[in-house]
């Protein structure tokens, strides 16, 4: 059975008179612990496929199933908590609070949880010594590299241990090392974790990290093909 089904997916977004047709159309299965790309020129869609799957946004029409479920049918509050719980949102700017410090930014997730406060530090460690982040706990955002930054993103969206992670060019914002190594730690949260990921991304080389590659061409699916050739994940960066 597929975690995840879409079926004739539509987006349709009105300003005024106009309307601008984001999805048109969209139909595709994926497995517990697949590993997705989604690639596609500027307003192709992608973003806004993205942010459907990640319960940001709802279609137009259309149907998307979770685990079975169609998304319809889910309360406002179900859907509140699939986003806090179920889901870990990795995003090209980091999204990190300033003036906080990594181990207070890792731990904003757990606030909205309903795991007991006493839990919140050893679970938030836990999540910053898996990417490599213990050293840095007390430092501010604007005191580290765009890759440390990206690194903390990962483990506060790590913290509630979701089933399924959304990373939005998650290497948009850095250079070829430290985008590499973003990569290498998603594409063992595959491997090695069995979350099911979602990535957006322009690059081919960030997209080959993926077992599949979804491609969409003016909001509907262009191709849908296995990575023949994958790149391999490599743990020299965590430490």
């Amino acid at each position: 059975m597929a975690l995840i089904e879409v079926k004739n997916l539509k987006k349709v977004y009105q300003e005024g008179e106009t309307q601008t047709t984001a999805l048109n159309g969209v139909s595709f299965n994926v497995e517990a612990g697949d590993f997705v790309a989604i690639m596609g020129p500027s307003g192709s869609g992608k973003s806004t496929l993205m942010h459907v799957l990640g319960l940001l946004d709802e279609p137009t029409e259309g149907s998307y199933t979770i685990a079975d479920k169609n998304v319809n049918k889910y309360s406002k509050e179900e859907i509140a908590h699939m986003r806090n719980e179920e889901i870990g949102f990795i995003f090209q700017s980091f999204n990190l609070l300033p003036r906080t410090s990594v181990l207070e930014n890792v731990k904003l997730p757990l606030v909205y949880s309903g795991i007991e406060e006493k839990l919140w530090n050893n679970l938030a460690l836990d999540a910053i010594k898996s990417v490599g982040m213990l050293h840095r706990i007390e430092h501010e955002p604007s005191e580290l590299s765009g890759g440390e930054k990206q690194r903390v993103a990962i483990a506060r969206a790590l913290v509630n241990d979701p089933k399924i992670i959304f990373a939005d060019e998650p290497t948009g914002n850095l250079d070829s090392k430290s985008g590499e190594m973003i990569m290498s730690i998603i594409h063992n949260l595959s491997e090695k974790e069995g979350k099911t990921i979602f990535l957006v991304t322009h690059e081919t080389y960030t997209a080959e990290y993926a077992r599949r590659i979804i491609k969409l061409l003016d909001g509907k699916i262009e191709s849908d093909k296995k990575v023949e050739h994958r790149h391999n994940s490599t743990d020299k960066f965590i430490k």
